[in-house]
């Protein structure tokens, strides 16, 4: 299972003061020494954290492979088309939200429109990506508008309160993400993970990448970010280990 780092934290305590540290193409290289396969970032319609300068530098620098977070305003897509990351990830967007509190619905907007931007992403050979709840419905939708990766919305998994509860929504993403297999899609998995909870994530053969900001990024307060992001990659591994072993 791969690994992509969000790397928006980073700006956020960087725009705090307005400066210019700490640095999050500083902290993209970092994660990528550490192993990360992708680093992952937002540019937000209210430009909170990551700025469009930072996007214009992470295209240059980032190795691996870039993945902009991003709404659909028409503002926000051209920037995206004019910096090129090797994918988009297409979310829903408020302005008064801390983070990004649920998938698309894909049923509920305008195909024509959704069917509009992923074609002029992929007219510049960028790869688009829905940010989906798992939810039948919507990753039959999310195929119909012509991606070809969806990424599964984990937050109620991950702010589950109870053992029961954290049951039910496991398996309903194990659920989700094997339909979304079935129907041809390259499925991610993220929001809400930690070093604890991916365990659970980890062991969905069907997920091929989850994508991890927030604890990754408070982690490093403690060890460092290059120490924070391996020892995430090592939790991966293990379960990846342990499934093999018990196929």
């Amino acid at each position: 299972m791969r690994l992509g780092v969000n790397i928006d934290h980073v700006a956020t305590l960087r725009q705090a003061r307005r400066g210019l540290k700490p640095d999050p193409v500083e902290a993209a290289l970092a994660c990528e020494r550490a192993g990360a396969q992708s680093i992952v970032c937002h540019l937000r319609e209210d430009r909170r954290h990551i700025q469009d300068h930072d996007l214009r530098r992470l295209t240059r620098a980032v190795t691996t492979r870039l993945n902009l977070e991003m709404s659909i305003a028409a503002s926000v897509v051209d920037v995206a088309l004019a910096a090129r990351p090797d994918q988009v990830t297409l979310v829903p967007e408020h302005r008064e939200e801390l983070t990004t509190e649920g998938g698309f619905d894909v049923i509920a907007l305008s195909r024509r429109r959704l069917r509009s931007v992923v074609r002029a992403f992929h007219d510049q050979g960028i790869a688009v990506s829905l940010f989906i709840d798992p939810v039948p419905g919507q990753l039959s939708a999310a195929r119909d508008v012509g991606v070809a990766i969806i990424e599964l919305h984990t937050g109620r998994y991950a702010n589950a309160t109870s053992p029961a509860a954290r049951a039910r929504t496991l398996s309903t993403l194990r659920t989700a993400a094997a339909r979304g297999k079935t129907l041809g899609l390259a499925v991610a998995a993220g929001h809400g993970l930690d070093y604890e909870n991916i365990r659970g994530i980890a062991e969905i053969p069907a997920i091929e990448e989850v994508n991890i900001g927030f604890s990754i990024i408070s982690r490093a307060l403690s060890v460092g970010l290059e120490r924070a992001v391996t020892e995430i990659i090592e939790l991966l591994q293990s379960q990846d280990t342990h499934a093999l072993q018990t196929a």
